[in-house]
């Protein structure tokens, strides 16, 4: 049984699932081209606001873990598994047969996907407040091996989440499935050559039912990506590999939602898909923005007071 903060959600006015794909496991590839009706953009703030509050609290719980690009891509997974991928939590299985999958690539923003898929009921939320500890299954960068509820590869070692991606958008092309595959990575963890091997790759195979996105926040672990190795002009490096390229405001949760679908309308035409998204790290926290200091480092119990203040408890506290 979910606990309270879940059900909380799932009986708001919001739906939660408000596409279809509880109601059939045959529907035909071309629902994937329709566009549904923009939801409660307010309610889905309100969640991202608890995503929020979940993330600083994780880390602060554990005294360590990445805030600062987890509070960067709420909207994204938000948007993500409440608006777009057709998935059923109650049924995970590692396969992803007939459903949409998604890969975290930089495993290191592993509060916000846990956060996330706690929320949309693949596990208790209460068990967020295992991040980190001793024989929890939510480890600093996801792992299969305990067999958490919605991960389906271990991450972290940058620069190997999009071969997988490209590698399960082939599987579901031999096996006839016709869902999507989609797939997160960091800026600074595109200075990884494999990134740019399967980048190379995807196109020459014409797999055209993965949607990658890129978390573009222009910082990494030492500092700004330009001052440590410069991506200089990404759209063209990716156009040029053969990608259909799409720009965004990933801290914008209707742009998210609108460039994600039509992004979906886009596959299918033998080309993949990369979202090159603006974000920026830590982002709903004032202190947090604007810098790279909070990308693996946790708010103390002073400096988490000062997050909550500013980030309204929506669902309901672990």
């Amino acid at each position: 049984m979910l606990d309270s903060s879940f059900q909380k959600f799932s009986t708001s006015p919001f739906r939660l699932f408000n596409f279809s794909y509880f109601c059939s496991n045959s529907m035909p590839s071309s629902h994937l081209k329709t566009a549904p009706a923009m939801p409660d953009i307010t309610e889905l703030k309100r969640i991202c606001s608890q995503v929020r509050r979940d993330i600083v609290r994780m880390t602060n719980g554990s005294s360590s873990g990445h805030p600062g690009g987890s509070l960067g891509c709420v909207e994204y997974f938000v948007a993500l598994y409440t608006e777009i991928m057709q998935h059923d939590p109650a049924n995970f299985s590692m396969d992803g047969i007939g459903q949409d999958v998604f890969f975290l690539s930089n495993g290191h923003i592993s509060p916000v996907w846990y956060s996330t898929l706690a929320r949309t009921g693949y596990f208790e939320v209460s068990e967020l407040a295992t991040f980190r500890k001793l024989n929890s299954r939510l480890q600093g960068h996801p792992a299969t091996e305990e067999g958490l509820e919605g991960i389906r590869m271990a991450s972290g070692s940058l620069g190997q989440g999009l071969s997988a991606a490209i590698g399960t958008a082939l599987a579901k092309r031999l096996n006839g499935d016709d869902r999507l595959v989609f797939s997160l990575h960091g800026d600074g963890e595109l200075q990884e050559g494999q990134i740019w091997e399967a980048a190379m790759s995807a196109p020459h195979h014409k797999i055209d039912n993965l949607i990658a996105a890129v978390d573009y926040n222009g910082r990494q672990i030492d500092g700004d990506c330009d001052d440590v190795l410069s991506l200089g002009n990404l759209k063209a490096k990716w156009e040029a590999f053969g990608w259909h390229v799409m720009e965004l405001d990933g801290n914008d949760i209707e742009a998210v939602i609108t460039t994600l679908q039509t992004a979906i309308s886009h596959t299918g035409n033998g080309k993949p898909i990369v979202l090159l998204m603006r974000t920026e790290m830590g982002q709903g926290v004032d202190y947090m923005m604007g810098t790279h200091k909070w990308h693996g480092v946790a708010p103390n119990d002073e400096q988490l007071a000062v997050a909550l203040s500013q980030l309204e408890e929506t669902l309901g506290d672990y």
